[in-house]
């Protein structure tokens, strides 16, 4: 599973990915000097490894891969905290009930398969369950703020393994 691509809804439009990091790091710039916090090289280094990454990482994953440049695991935390807090990033949870984080903005709705042998995640989109989904909330005069699946399961990789 290590070679497997897990953010497969990255945004790839013309404005590209340099266009869109130059967009996060503006929106993270920004929420940082509303709260008087600053945009320091350690978060902006977290930030980047973010950016960078082609599948979904835990804090530890972050710290490991950070903590030669000086950076400590409790700056990773906080600094994971606070890119939530901006929506910038999201949480998904592993076969364990442990975080893992992907960018956020301006991606497309999506949910997970998350495989349970070899913690795999896969991101998917149903637009008939959306729409079954917005249907039943309609019906009942509910209003979604937001909402995610996860589905947990064995991947294909893992299934054939096991036979």
């Amino acid at each position: 599973m290590d070679n497997h691509k897990e953010l497969i809804f990255f945004p790839t439009w013309t404005a590209g990915r340099k266009g869109y990091a130059e967009r996060m790091r503006q929106v993270f710039q920004d929420y940082l000097r509303q709260k008087d916090l600053l945009l320091t090289p350690q978060r902006m280094a977290i930030l980047n490894h973010l950016l960078e990454a082609d599948k979904h990482l835990s804090q530890e994953e972050i710290y490991h891969a950070l903590k030669p440049r000086g950076i400590g695991k409790v700056t990773v935390f906080r600094t994971l905290k606070t890119l939530e807090q901006c929506h910038l990033v999201e949480e998904v949870l592993d076969p364990a009930g442990k975080p893992r984080y992907e960018i956020k903005m301006e991606r497309p709705q999506h949910d997970h398969l998350i495989c349970v042998e070899c913690g795999g995640i896969t991101e998917i989109q149903w637009p008939e369950i959306e729409k079954a989904q917005e249907k039943a909330c309609k019906k009942l005069g509910f209003s979604i703020i937001f909402h995610r699946h996860e589905v947990f399961g064995r991947c294909s990789d893992c299934q054939r393994k096991q036979r």
